[in-house]
């Protein structure tokens, strides 16, 4: 799906408007006592994961919160982020049995943020890499993936480049990056700032694929050599169709 901007931003500002606000992080650290007498009442009720829906805050962030809070507590050096994300995804790791419990919880019903949803996302994103890679043996077309540009040596790279470029559009295309998202504004121009001009300026004008669709407006790069597409292209020209 390819929404408008001010399609786009009737839906942002509906989501706004829902209640509860958001929070902030002061009151959550207020709530911490709160936890503990939750949890010295029954270590197995859902505590933490029910103090993060109260105040609409995604619970793998409440429970990342938490967990550092308990760790500056019982150790002498504030936790490193590695060994925070470490417990994260494994809770079991956690020295104290009913924080382990709580934050298992809090991971395991969110479904916006947390290393589960990262794993999901990991997933559908090397899905949408296989069948693109599919399409493109299926289209005959000649290509390096990703691993085999950084065994040459390439240290960011896009999914594909292609080893003999092709139009789309009226386009020259020598490369083809898939995203596993919509493409909104903000996620769009981090891509910009972060990859896709990294691309252009190495490999030659290129092909992004937003399979859940994108922003119309935001394709306005084309004649600088970034294309938008919500799926597979079925026009691609190729040296061969030029040639004929």
């Amino acid at each position: 799906m390819i929404l408008t901007k001010a399609q786009y931003d009737e839906i942002a500002q509906c989501l706004v408007s829902v209640p509860p606000t958001r929070q902030s992080l002061r009151k959550l650290k207020q709530m911490f006592p709160r936890y503990l007498n939750g949890v010295g009442r029954n270590g197995t009720a859902p505590v933490l994961l029910e103090l993060a829906n109260e105040v609409d805050y995604a619970p793998s962030l409440m429970a990342r919160i938490i967990l550092e809070r308990f760790l500056q507590e019982h150790e002498e050096m504030p936790p490193s982020k590695s060994v925070i994300n470490s417990m994260l995804r494994d809770p079991s790791q956690i020295p104290d049995g009913v924080l382990a419990n709580q934050v298992y919880q809090c991971i395991v019903n969110d479904c916006c943020y947390g290393p589960l949803v990262d794993c999901i996302k990991h997933a559908i994103g090397h899905e949408h890499e296989v069948l693109l890679r599919d399409l493109l043996l299926e289209k005959n077309l000649s290509f390096l993936d990703e691993d085999q540009l950084r065994a040459k040596g390439y240290d960011k790279t896009p999914d594909f480049i292609l080893q003999v470029p092709v139009a789309v559009e009226g386009h020259i295309i020598h490369w083809i990056e898939s995203k596993a998202s919509f493409g909104d504004e903000c996620s769009h121009h981090a891509y910009l700032h972060d990859q896709f001009w990294s691309y252009w300026n190495r490999f030659g004008p290129g092909l992004v694929i937003y399979w859940y669709g994108f922003i119309q407006e935001l394709d306005c790069n084309r004649e600088r050599g970034i294309l938008l597409k919500a799926c597979f292209p079925t026009d691609i020209v190729t040296l061969c169709h030029s040639i004929a």
